[in-house]
């Protein structure tokens, strides 16, 4: 086989590919633009020790062409100051060519290690509450079986503790049947003004709790349909206002505002908006990226004690994710925040009305 022939090979690849000459004291041959990617330009010509310096991938290329047979390794190597993760195989070509080919493996082992992170915070998450659990059980059986007020007080904190692990379940439970259904489209037609007005009531209590008055801007004598799922809908405006109501200032002002339909250019498509604001005390902007991610809390402690559990907004994203939507967030400092959820408008169905009216 000739030197054209690998170099033609080679460069037809759709993964990144490195040609070494056995016959040309173990030099790269060619490697192909996907391999100079990561590999970088000039490789041709230099031995391979120069070229690949882990010792893992210098013991496969050697390990193929001293033994004819085929070699594998796992290689990590930076890029854009991130590491990315390949398996590479090594094979033998006549005695006289080592060709060394890359599949990227860096999203397997990013799900890895989501999963990894995952286990990891829900086990923190359990373990306080539990330790918490075990330790009244055992005072409670102990120094305080004769002491009535001393068990009082420990079961209204063990009814806290047994609450905190319910409601952790509960959106472990919906976090999974989101994702369960995250590739279907829903097809049911939501009255959002119906939708959010129901939420808003539910949440009035809550609102009297913190002094929190509750505004709903809408629009008047308009009928607003969207495709949905109204359960899963209201679970995202009930997260979104009562983490307003919660975290935003005591005694202030929460708003809703419900918008008409219309040309949404970060869904490229007509849709709607609805706005959730507060005037609390905001978010630092350091934190808004990471907002939506599993068990991510700008104040810990405080989410704890308002009973969060660092999985409603994921949830939310997941949710608006499903409904082919968007959520965006603003805030500054000491001025309040803004979540705003941009959802599909299907202008099918406002057509249909009007033929109908």
């Amino acid at each position: 086989m000739e030197n054209e022939q690998i170099i033609s090979i080679v460069s037809g690849l759709p993964y990144p590919c490195v040609a070494i000459s056995m016959r040309d004291f173990e030099r790269i041959l060619c490697a192909n633009p996907e391999a100079k990617a990561f590999l970088g330009d000039g490789i041709e010509g230099r031995h391979f020790y120069t070229v690949f310096r882990q010792p893992t991938m210098i013991e496969a290329i050697e390990g193929a062409i001293k033994s004819g047979e085929r070699k594998n390794a796992r290689v990590t190597i930076s890029e854009n100051r991130r590491d990315a993760f390949y398996d590479a195989t090594c094979i033998n070509i006549a005695g006289q060519y080592c060709l060394v080919t890359f599949q990227d493996r860096s999203d397997q082992e990013q799900i890895q290690q989501m999963r990894r992170d995952f286990v990891a915070n829900v086990s923190h998450e359990l373990k306080s509450p539990l330790a918490a659990l075990m330790g009244f059980i055992e005072t409670l059986r102990t120094v305080a079986k004769d002491d009535l007020k001393a068990q009082e007080r420990f079961l209204g904190i063990m009814e806290s503790e047994a609450q905190r692990m319910n409601r952790l379940v509960n959106d472990l439970l919906s976090l999974s049947q989101v994702e369960a259904t995250a590739r279907q489209r829903p097809t049911e037609n939501i009255d959002l003004h119906g939708l959010i007005e129901q939420t808003v009531d539910i949440l009035l209590p809550a609102a009297k709790a913190r002094d929190v008055v509750v505004n709903f801007v809408k629009q008047a004598n308009t009928v607003i349909t969207v495709k949905g799922d109204s359960d899963q809908l209201h679970q995202v405006f009930n997260n979104l206002i009562e983490n307003a109501i919660k975290y935003g200032a005591q005694g202030g002002n929460v708003t809703v505002t419900l918008s008409q339909p219309g040309y949404l250019p970060a869904l490229r498509s007509e849709g709607i908006e609805v706005t959730v604001s507060d005037d609390g005390p905001g978010i630092d902007p350091v934190h808004l990226p990471r907002l939506a991610e599993r068990f991510y809390r700008i104040d810990s402690h405080r989410s704890r004690q308002m009973g969060g559990t660092g999985l409603g907004l994921a949830i939310v994203k997941h949710i608006i994710s499903r409904h082919r939507g968007r959520l965006m967030v603003d805030s500054v400092m000491g001025q309040g925040s803004n979540f705003r959820v941009l959802l599909p408008y299907d202008i099918s169905i406002r057509a249909k009305r009007n033929d109908v009216s």
